[in-house]
């Protein structure tokens, strides 16, 4: 539980005040202006996660009343106003619709939470059925105030009718011709002075006394029974209404209504308030861990954004520097964060990583108490006191002037010796301190790191900038020498200082120069390595353009060769249906057919390969086996690959060792009145469509028998292929080769001539 005292030095309740004014109802207002950091990490994690459904959900509370005051009448005793009641029921009714609107947004926090949200049904049903818009009770609420109010109408009628017909006698004792109501009963005026023509009962007069407002004795009975009806039904309105108050009233389910509608109210507050302040939600870190990248005070007109990191080797932040620097700022930013990540919404940086601090504890201020007889010191002190107590690694810690307030040296080593305790104890936190020996002390012990707000001598300007590992100087005799101050003065005042006080600003001046070389110079490395990434970015997207330009020229080149294989089936098909029209042409034809298929054969040589001579050992590719050359005929060589002689493309033989195979295609290999077809590698649908081209030239050509090589692999090829040639008309026989020219890898087809 962290104290109210506490959260009001960090301006956590200006955060919850902004938050209330984001809500959209008076209950959720209520909730957020006294909302808190939650007690467990699960609790404020779960909340964070709602908070960033809702900005993508963006639901909103418009319609809903604040049912607490209607609750409270209603404990009291006290009757409902009808409207109140309409009201009361609109509300239960809105935000059952937003219920189901979150639930059907799928399952998430929100959808947790909305699930508490009743339906109320029978109370809204009751008041639909009693009450009208505004709020009177509808004739049919109750059978027995319907017939009351049947009544009612024509009696008013019957009253209206027997005055008109007093007025019609009495014409001259009337003062105007109307009727009115005076003590809830039917009048009419008549003159004073001739009240007794007319006889009744005077209710009221005008305020001159020349008018009387009479009731006649004629309508004193229907007025009677009118007023007896009124009574009937009030007490019929009334019973209603009592009716529809016990059922608000009794109803079991409001309260956790209520709750939920107001949390629902604070999370849309959260996720408008993240949006307006530019927050981020931070990641859950382990304990002792708080990491803040471009962190701000989010109350602050254009803060300047710091990075801060407290872990195990940086336990304590030692920040020393001039007064209005930004220290104090410091300690409240990073107080502030954690709160409000404690508290389930998001933070003011750029990136965050917090961990969980079962306490946060901050001595910040002057809390001098004249009534308490307390000066500052003590205050302080009576703080550091609860400090020391509650500290530990999930304590952080956040302490404005160590040391402030009393003697110098005594207040020194007093702040020396709380730093080592708390670093004893393992607590984090940020410390501000003017005091010289303290920043000589972060040297000398672990986890304690020096730290400062920036300064421009130049200008008399604070930057605040932190920078962390250099101690900062507190510039008072440099900022009077700049003031002009007397230099006698400020002489005298280092002497007073001491040899060692002035070495220590010595050095601590040359380590700042130091520090803004190194931050120039990394200001310009960055700046080339900006240029670097923009001359690689260039060069990329040239690479890419080279790259979309080499495929779109594939793709020209896939296309004309398409184009060309396209042509070359179209000649084929010509001279096909040439040949089939003219026999003496056929033979011409298919020779063209060869001549055209050799052309736009891929990657066909048009002459054979040079020294290629009988006797030499090659690859053939298409089998995958060496052989010997037996016989080279031009285009075609005759080789030796074991007991088998096979013809081969020349193109396609290598010397033994070069090249790699080709990609398998059927290839037609003819020489004389020998014909071969190797199909082997090809697909059975493939195989037959060659086989059947195959035949049909091998016909037209008169060559038989013919020799078609499918290997023997699975059997699958060669079984298909003996069962199509087993069907074709114009096979006459075929078997497979004999064992030395390819054994059952090779079928021998006899043709009909």
């Amino acid at each position: 539980m962290i104290e109210a005292e506490t959260l009001a030095k960090l301006d956590f309740p200006l955060v919850t005040a902004a938050l209330a004014e984001r809500a959209s109802t008076r209950i959720g207002a209520d909730l957020a202006a006294g909302w808190a950091p939650f007690a467990k990490p699960a609790e404020a994690a779960a909340f964070r996660r709602a908070v960033a459904e809702a900005a993508s959900l963006s639901y909103r509370l418009g319609g809903v009343y604040d049912l607490r005051p209607l609750l409270e009448k209603l404990e009291r005793g006290e009757r409902p106003e009808g409207l109140e009641l309409v009201e009361a029921a609109a509300t239960l009714e809105r935000v059952a619709e937003l219920k189901r609107e979150i639930l059907a947004a799928g399952e998430g926090e929100l959808a947790r939470v909305a699930a508490a949200i009743g339906e109320h049904a029978l109370f809204r049903r009751r008041v639909a059925e009693s009450l009208d818009e505004a709020g009177e009770v509808k004739d049919g609420a109750t059978s027995k105030l319907k017939r009351i109010r049947q009544r009612l109408n024509p009696l008013r009628q019957r009253i209206v009718r027997r005055l008109e017909a007093v007025m019609d006698a009495h014409p001259e004792a009337m003062q105007e011709r109307y009727v009115t109501l005076r003590r809830d009963r039917y009048v009419i005026p008549v003159k004073a002075q001739m009240q007794t023509q007319v006889g009744g009962i005077v209710l009221a007069q005008s305020d001159s006394g020349a008018t009387v407002f009479m009731e006649p004795a004629a309508v004193v009975p229907l007025n009677n029974e009118l007023a007896q009806l009124r009574l009937e039904e009030e007490a019929e309105v009334l019973k209603v209404l009592s009716e529809l108050a016990g059922l608000l009233a009794g109803d079991i389910e409001l309260e956790a209504t209520l709750a939920a509608v107001a949390r629902l109210d604070v999370i849309r507050a959260a996720a408008v308030l993240a949006e307006d302040w530019k927050l981020t939600p931070a990641r859950e870190g382990p304990a002792g861990e708080y990491h803040l990248v471009g962190a701000r005070h989010p109350l602050l007109a254009d803060p300047v954004a710091n990075d801060l990191h407290l872990n195990q080797t940086t336990r304590l932040l030692l920040v020393t520097g001039p007064n209005m620097g930004g220290k104090t700022v410091l300690l409240k930013t990073l107080g502030l964060a954690v709160l409000m990540h404690q508290a389930g919404l998001f933070v003011a940086a750029e990136a965050a990583e917090l961990g969980w601090s079962e306490a946060v504890e901050a001595d910040i201020g002057d809390e001098q108490s004249l009534a308490a007889n307390l000066s500052t010191f003590a205050a302080h002190l009576r703080k550091l006191r609860r400090i020391l107590a509650l500290a530990g690694p999930e304590t952080l810690i956040l302490i404005d002037e160590l040391g402030s307030g009393t003697d110098p040296e005594e207040g020194a080593a007093l702040a020396q010796a709380v730093i080592l305790r708390l670093l004893e104890k393992g607590t984090r936190g940020v410390i501000t301190t003017h005091l010289t020996p303290l920043k000589a002390l972060a040297g000398k012990v672990s986890g304690l790191e020096n730290a400062s707000m920036g300064f421009e001598l130049a200008s008399l300007r604070p930057t605040y900038r932190l920078h962390v590992g250099v101690p900062g100087r507190s510039y008072a005799l440099a900022v009077a020498r700049r003031l002009g101050l007397e230099e006698e003065v400020i002489k005298a005042a280092e002497e007073a200082l001491g040899s060692g006080g002035v070495r220590v600003e010595e050095l601590l001046e040359r380590l700042e120069k130091q520090r803004a070389e190194l931050e120039e110079n990394l200001r310009q490395a960055n700046r080339a390595r900006a240029e670097a990434e923009r001359l690689q970015s260039s060069l990329q997207e040239r690479l890419a353009t080279i790259e979309a330009e080499r495929q779109a020229a594939l793709e020209a080149a896939r296309a004309e060769a398409d184009r060309l294989l396209a042509e070359a089936h179209r000649q084929i098909s010509e001279l096909r249906v040439a040949a089939r029209q003219s026999a003496e042409k056929k033979r011409d034809a298919l020779r063209e057919i060869m001549e055209i298929r050799q052309q736009r054969k891929p990657g066909a040589a048009r002459n054979p390969l040079p020294g290629l001579e009988p006797g030499m050992l090659v690859e053939v590719p298409s089998y995958h086996q060496k052989g010997t050359v037996v016989r080279v005929d031009g285009e075609e060589t005759l080789v030796q690959i074991g007991q088998i002689k096979v013809r081969v493309p020349t193109a396609e033989l290598r010397p033994r060792g070069a090249g790699a195979p080709r990609p398998k295609q059927a290839v037609v290999v003819e020489s004389g009145f020998e014909t071969e077809l190797n199909v082997r590698g090809l697909t059975v649908a493939e195989a037959l469509e060659a086989v059947n081209d195959f035949l049909n030239e091998a016909v037209a050509t008169g060559n038989t028998p013919v020799r078609i090589l499918h290997g023997k692999g699975t059997g699958t090829l060669r079984r298909e292929i003996q069962a199509f040639l087993r069907r074709d008309k114009r096979v006459e026989r075929f078997h497979d080769a004999m064992p030395y020219e390819g054994g059952h890898g090779v079928t021998v087809v006899y043709l009909r001539q």
